[in-house]
């Protein structure tokens, strides 16, 4: 599914280009814009879809709608990526957000101490206003994040600034009775960032700062959090080592920020930012904080400080690693990540394909490692380019011959029928608007030849011009019109031409009969009658040339229906029963004698 995906255009607008990777409920790709003059790259979040019971999409629906509302409101936030769109289509939903362009924390922190140089305090401190403030919004909003981790928190290259990503806002569903979260089913890059009471689906506002504060740890440490000891009566994390470089007082609001017990955690991120702002200059000032630290207890101070309830009230956990919505944020790695030269080289090989070098393409593709965690998805992409690239020569080649012969209606339809490569696509769209610009002139022309052919009240003519005109017409309403007029029409008027084949009959007049009957267009249901009439008559014509008996004698042998013909009433009452019982058109509402006048002006 993620190869078919590839190429792909969403909503006619948004073409798949990358796969970023896939979550427990929905896969990444990157897209670019191709409705826009400089077809900006953005973010489509497929979401997984399990079911197709008409009730299960229906509730999904709706739910989809409703949350997608609440992260339109958290993009108005300057390091909240954009939501730029949100649809439904062939049954699966999406998500198409900005794309921020830069490198995950990842590639800033230090790995086992070995990889990176540890945080000073100040890039600590930093760091911890600038995501603060984001939650600080965040929460606001009625949302908790719940997947606070290196991945989501990216520094934009343009202001240095981060941003917070993949934000899971609606509740959990299919997990159970207890609705408890399994490990399993967790990204592993969560595992050490969550706090404990999200596994039992309890988050609270500052379940979020947990997951920070281990971040901060992991700064100013170089260890992971799954690398660090648990004490085992309280569960607390011992975190401070004995080499660590920080004061005593940014130590103690780590350490509440990661707390066991979320009851004794800092309640909001405003908490947080108040005692971060009143952190001492110097060393010499710390004792003038209030919290206690003892040695014993690995300097896990306490400070005291009222938490607000209110900021509690309201609140809607959104697990993101339980989530329906998921992934919306993204990132490019930094150049001194491992995976970046593997991703990047990828995307660069993609772009290389969109703009018509597919050598180079290829070329770029096999320059990443078997060991590499994108390897068996460039191996799979370039069979899957080599083909597609084949089948667009093959139809650019097919829209050129079209095109060379005028056959104006091929080259839109085989134009359509070109695979999805930006390369192939803009030369084949050249041609498909010189195609459509020819054919508009054509169905034009013959649209005005129709007009005149039925001003003539030459039906069956206007009716062939009408059928020449093409369906990707933009004319093809009025002509679907005009079609149901003129064939009402015809066969009114060939009905017209009977009933006077038959009126001349009954004056003797077999030569008028025939000239009448002869005027009946083959396309009518009334046709085969006329031609059965057309051969009588034709006898009897013959017959009248060569004896001609008085006028009662003549109307003695005229056919029984004939005779009937000739009476004013009947002859009414003959139109009216043919128009309904012999026209494959609804005529209910007709006035047959004024469509008789109409057609027989000439």
């Amino acid at each position: 599914m993620t190869q078919y995906m590839i190429g792909k255009v969403l909503q006619g607008r948004y073409q798949i280009v990358q796969n970023l990777g896939a979550g427990v409920f929905g896969q990444t790709y990157i897209a670019v814009d191709i409705d826009h003059p400089e077809n900006p790259k953005c973010v489509v979040k497929q979401l997984k879809v399990t079911g197709s019971q008409p009730s299960y999409l229906d509730t999904l629906r709706l739910r989809f709608l409703t949350e997608t509302e609440t992260l339109k409101q958290l993009g108005h936030h300057n390091q909240i990526p954009e939501l730029l769109a949100c649809f439904e289509e062939d049954e699966r939903f999406y998500l198409v957000q900005e794309f921020i362009e830069g490198h995950a924390l990842t590639a800033e922190l230090p790995m086992g101490q070995q990889w990176g140089s540890l945080w000073s305090e100040s890039e600590v401190i930093q760091f911890l206003n600038d995501v603060l403030e984001i939650l600080q919004f965040v929460h606001s909003q009625g949302v908790i994040h719940c997947d606070i981790k290196p991945e989501n928190l990216i520094r934009r290259a343009c202001d240095r600034k981060l941003v917070l990503i993949d934000f899971g806002s609606i509740q959990p569903v299919d997990f159970g009775v207890d609705a408890a979260l399994p490990i399993y089913r967790l990204p592993v890059t969560s595992l050490g960032y969550i706090p404990p009471e999200q596994f039992i689906s309890q988050a609270q506002p500052n379940s979020d700062i947990y997951s920070l504060g281990m971040i901060a740890i992991q700064g100013l440490t170089g260890l992971a959090p799954l690398q660090l000891k648990i004490d085992p009566y309280t569960n607390d994390i011992f975190w401070r080592l004995n080499d660590t470089p920080v004061n005593d007082y940014l130590a103690a609001v780590l350490s509440q920020m990661i707390r066991y017990d979320h009851e004794n955690r800092f309640g909001s991120a405003v908490e947080v930012l108040q005692v971060l702002k009143q952190m001492p200059l110097k060393e010499s000032q710390v004792l003038d904080a209030e919290y206690t630290v003892s040695a014993g207890d690995n300097s896990q101070g306490r400070f005291k400080f009222i938490k607000s309830p209110s900021l509690v009230t309201g609140m809607r956990v959104g697990l993101a690693a339980n989530s329906l919505v998921m992934g919306l944020g993204v990132y490019s790695l930094a150049n001194n990540s491992p995976a970046y030269s593997e991703t990047e080289a990828l995307y660069k090989a993609t772009e290389q394909y969109q703009a018509g070098n597919l050598e180079g393409a290829i070329a770029l593709a096999r320059s990443i490692k078997p060991n590499s965690s994108v390897y068996s998805e460039a191996q799979a992409t370039i069979g899957e380019w080599r083909q597609q690239w084949q089948l667009a020569a093959q139809r650019y080649q097919a829209v050129e011959k079209a095109n060379s012969e005028n056959r104006w209606v091929d080259v839109l339809r085989t134009a359509a029928q070109v695979p999805d490569i930006l390369y192939w696509q803009s030369k084949t769209d050249k041609l498909a608007k010189s195609a459509r610009a020819n054919l508009e002139v054509q169905s034009k022309d013959l649209l005005a030849k129709a007009y005149q052919r039925a001003g003539e009240k030459d039906f069956s003519t206007a009716l062939n011009y009408l059928q020449q005109i093409p369906q990707e017409s933009s004319s093809k309403t009025i002509v679907q019109q005009k079609l149901t007029e003129y064939n009402q029409k015809q066969q009114i008027r060939a009905a017209y031409f009977v009933q006077k084949a038959y009126n001349k009959a009954a004056e003797g007049d077999f030569d008028g009969a025939v000239e009448f009957l002869q005027q009946v267009p083959q396309d009518t249901p009334i046709y085969a009658q006329a031609q059965a009439k057309l051969i009588e008559y034709t006898q009897k014509q013959r017959l009248q040339a060569d004896k001609t008996p008085n006028d009662d004698s003549r109307r003695s042998q005229l056919p029984q229906d004939e005779k009937v013909a000739t009476s004013p009433i009947a002859k009414a009452m003959w139109t009216n029963s043919f128009i309904h019982s012999k026209t494959t058109t609804k005529l209910d509402n007709f006035q047959p004698g004024n469509y008789m006048q109409e057609v027989n002006i000439r």
